[in-house]
């Protein structure tokens, strides 16, 4: 997909980070945007930013770990734009304990989002997609954590979560290519990026908030730190204007893996996963 004037854009997790500033790409390409996020506040700033930019726009209120929600979202965009053209699978949410002070809610919310919000917004938006007969386009965002071993230490579930959507993509890759369909799909995985994801309980809903008494504040764990230390060293974080950037470079020059940071720290990372995989087969 190189032309996008005029065509409709759908971002879940657009009310802040990476998803607010595909948002703006998108408006910037000049593209009709739909901007969902459980998080209505943040939706109504960036909505009246973007209204007093002229941006032609519409916000839904979406929890992304819902089908029902996503129908609404897939509704609303048909009945106030007809069509629609790129879709964003972005929304995600992490927290860090070590695995097995994880939850079972803990998984339950965060998969829910990371992973089955990419799963509802492919089994609801393709059918549409393919319906329409035209060329479209759904990029999953997944994380270098899908392709690096592991995720360190405390991220036990965002890892399960990323390296889920990125086989995901690629299976879909494969069957829209057999079909010869119109609607492609790309995955993109950012390395480190300035945002809120590790603040966001928030917006926790209740049905996944943790009993007081099961509730693991799991202190040891340095996420952040620690063994991550080297790489946010040689691999810093980016801004998130900076991924919306390169994402759309990967769009326009028809990438299926789009990737934002290149180093060779990260590139040796993912390198070392898929040399010991190699090895075992000797």
């Amino acid at each position: 997909m190189k032309d996008f004037k005029s065509k409709v854009a759908v971002i879940t997790g657009a009310g802040s980070g990476i998803g607010l500033a595909l948002v703006n790409k998108c408006v910037e390409e000049g593209m009709k945007v739909v901007l969902a996020d459980i998080d209505e506040r943040a939706l109504k700033r960036a909505e009246r930013k973007l209204n007093k930019a002229g941006a032609e726009v519409l916000t839904v209120v979406t929890d992304v770990s819902k089908p029902k929600d996503i129908e609404m979202l897939a509704a609303k965009t048909i009945n106030t734009f007809g069509e629609v053209h790129l879709l964003f699978n972005n929304a995600g949410v992490s927290n860090a304990k070590y695995t097995w002070n994880y939850t079972l809610k803990d998984w339950e919310w965060q998969l829910g989002v990371n992973l089955f919000g990419v799963i509802n917004g492919i089994r609801i938006f393709i059918p549409i997609m393919l319906k329409q007969d035209q060329e479209c386009l759904i990029v999953n965002i997944a994380s270098i954590e899908g392709l690096i071993s592991g995720s360190g230490p405390g991220g036990a579930i965002y890892g399960v979560s990323k390296h889920g959507i990125i086989s995901l993509s690629e299976t879909l890759r494969t069957e829209l290519d057999q079909m010869k369909a119109k609607v492609k799909v790309a995955v993109a995985c950012p390395g480190w990026v300035h945002t809120r994801i590790f603040r966001i309980n928030r917006n926790r809903p209740t049905e996944f908030q943790n009993e007081p008494n099961k509730e693991i504040e799991d202190s040891k764990v340095e996420y952040s730190a620690g063994l991550f230390q080297e790489l946010f060293d040689k691999s810093p974080p980016i801004l998130p204007e900076t991924v919306a950037d390169k994402i759309f470079q990967g769009i326009k020059e028809g990438k299926f893996y789009i990737l934002t940071h290149k180093d060779d720290i990260l590139k040796e990372k993912v390198k070392e996963r898929f040399d010991e995989i190699l090895k075992a087969f000797d």
